[in-house]
């Protein structure tokens, strides 16, 4: 069995990751949506509400799991048994930042890291972007998902 983990803060869940989702399950076999747990991050989001967030987008899809995870992304690979990490890239520093990353867990483990570019339409969304969007009060429903906007209440 192919089983995959995209690990992230979602904080929130955008349109980028659900790009990158929902091509990924077309890879695996299984796909958890791994959300890090990092006591000294300040999130806009609590975990709860990023957990629902992304249970409810993919409440129809039977290949996803969400979970939530603390320390080594591979660790926790290993602990359910999954060979590989998908990731997304954005631009060229998306992608020297994740291929760091990726060098470091594979010296650390088998485990293997698979980039997908996000679509092009896309590309330029990023949580932080969407935070800032939330904070300023601006439209932020061409970013993210139907259920961030319907399980955000500000």
């Amino acid at each position: 069995m192919r089983r995959a983990i995209f690990p992230g803060s979602f904080d929130p869940l955008t349109l980028g990751h659900y790009d990158i989702i929902q091509r990924g399950i077309t890879l695996f076999d299984e796909l958890y949506i791994a959300i890090g747990i990092n006591a000294d991050k300040k999130y806009m989001f609590s975990l709860e509400e990023r957990k629902k967030f992304i249970e409810e987008a993919f409440k129809n899809e039977p290949k996803i799991k969400v979970v939530t995870y603390k320390g080594l992304t591979v660790d926790f690979c290993k602990e359910i048994n999954a060979g590989f990490i998908l990731r997304g890239l954005r631009n060229p520093g998306d992608f020297e930042f994740e291929k760091a990353i990726a060098h470091t867990n594979r010296h650390l483990s088998e485990i293997e890291t698979v980039f997908l570019l996000t679509s092009s339409g896309k590309s330029y969304i990023s949580s932080s972007i969407v935070r800032d969007v939330i904070r300023n009060g601006g439209n932020y429903s061409v970013l993210v998902p139907d259920t961030v906007i319907a399980n955000n209440k500000p």
